[in-house]
């Protein structure tokens, strides 16, 4: 017996084929015509496509070719492709696979609305996007996403430069089973949509505001009162939220990323004397 007398579906892709890198996948095909045919049955039937392991030297006609006949797509990421990946590369492989869970669209700034649009359609059983750096996401497009796909879990929508309260808001009201969210780097964002986002997604796990110059302590407090499942804040560079609104917070163990004011004050000291001072807390 020779390996490509295996059976193809049931023996070589499942249990061999879906073991190696993606790029040995793409390089087993030039070794010959069967072995051509053997790779094209495991691109049709591939549930995840991860393009950060091939790297953005991948043609366009490679994209087009390796994605024309999979229907079955559940994971997407096209991260490494940002440079290059345009509406025209990306709507095909939409409209074949209602499937997706997971799709990953960061930092692909050669794309247009039409793109998220279309996920939104194609794709109702969307769990997980990523659109950080996306900056032609505008209201509407999200609209649309949060009235087609209701089950989203996490969405990354750090530096949507477009997106304001009131898309922020819809969304909220719509995906209520939101487990993680940034909001970050958006001068935009207010203590409105923070509250929306507490209020209705009160299984909230992961937010992240850093950089929203415009959130206050009032929605941080919120924030505490109606998400007790929040396990993750992120407020750097949010100069008008203090201790008062974080420290019930803290005493909940929710990790988040800037120092109580004590401790910090002591490395900055520490740091000025050359050694850690002992100070009677209760003086």
């Amino acid at each position: 017996w020779q390996l490509l007398d295996l059976p193809w579906e049931d023996v070589l892709v499942p249990h061999i084929l879906s073991y190696l890198p993606l790029q040995h996948i793409v390089s087993l095909q030039r070794v010959s015509k069967h072995f051509h045919s053997l790779v094209q049955v495991y691109l049709a039937n591939c549930r995840t496509f991860n393009f950060s392991v091939i790297g953005p030297s991948i043609p366009k006609e490679a994209f087009r070719a390796m994605l024309k006949d999979n229907k079955v797509l559940q994971n997407l990421s096209l991260q490494n492709l940002s440079d290059w990946v345009t509406d025209k590369e990306l709507l095909p492989v939409i409209g074949q696979n209602q499937h997706l869970q997971r799709v990953d669209m960061s930092g692909c700034a050669s794309l247009t609305r039409h793109s998220l649009v279309a996920v939104s359609l194609s794709c109702t059983h969307l769990q997980h996007l990523g659109l950080a750096h996306c900056e032609w996401v505008d209201c509407l497009s999200l609209r649309s996403l949060a009235d087609h796909c209701g089950g989203l879990r996490s969405i990354d929508l750090t530096a949507c430069r477009q997106l304001k309260d009131d898309a922020i808001c819809y969304l909220a009201k719509k995906c209520s089973e939101l487990k993680s969210l940034s909001l970050a780097v958006n001068a935009n964002i207010t203590d409105e949509s923070v509250e929306e986002v507490a209020k209705n997604c009160r299984g909230l796990e992961q937010l992240d505001l850093t950089g929203c110059l415009r959130v206050r302590n009032q929605s941080i407090r919120t924030l505490a009162e109606y998400c007790p499942k929040l396990q993750s804040l992120r407020v750097n560079h949010c100069h008008n939220v203090t201790e008062s609104s974080l420290d019930p917070l803290r005493k909940r163990n929710v990790l988040i990323d800037v120092e109580p004011p004590l401790p910090r004050a002591l490395v900055l000291l520490q740091d000025m004397l050359g050694f850690a001072p002992f100070i009677n807390l209760q003086i």
